[in-house]
């Protein structure tokens, strides 16, 4: 890939563990991109990545109940962010299901990829469509809201 992407990864506690391994095996392809990580998952991303002796550039937020998804939301909003993955935690309950709800919501808004498991991710990042030049994604029209 060419293009270098920014990438939003985001997972909840008993999640982080599937999102370690799955930055493992695609430590290639992450060394290339920076990453943009709420807080706690960041560390072990990070942690996980030196081992494997890959040093990408990692931005990390706050961790998501004290507002990561929230400035990582922002990000998107502000069109800094081209792919997020982000495993959530369906079987809990989450104290800031609020914010993950807007995560999630402004990916949906501003036109984002956003995986939220293993299986699509890799579909993701494995699409030609990154560094395709005449592929020009149709926004999502929102007639009323567009100025």
């Amino acid at each position: 890939m060419r293009r270098k992407l920014t990438i939003a990864l985001v997972a909840h506690d008993h999640r982080k563990a599937d999102m370690v391994e799955w930055v493992i095996f695609n430590s290639d392809f992450l060394s290339l991109h920076r990453l943009v990580c709420t807080g706690t998952t960041g560390g072990l991303v990070q942690e996980a990545l030196r081992k494997e002796g890959v040093h990408p550039e990692i931005t990390r937020m706050n961790s998501g109940p004290m507002g990561g998804d929230a400035e990582i939301a922002a990000m998107v909003v502000r069109k800094e962010i081209d792919l997020a993955v982000f495993l959530i935690d369906d079987l809990n309950a989450q104290p800031h299901e609020a914010d993950i709800m807007m995560l999630l919501r402004q990916c949906r808004v501003h036109n984002v990829p956003i995986a939220c498991n293993r299986y699509s991710a890799d579909l993701m990042i494995t699409s030609t469509l990154w560094d395709d030049e005449s592929y020009i994604p149709s926004p999502p029209r929102y007639e009323k809201y567009e100025r």
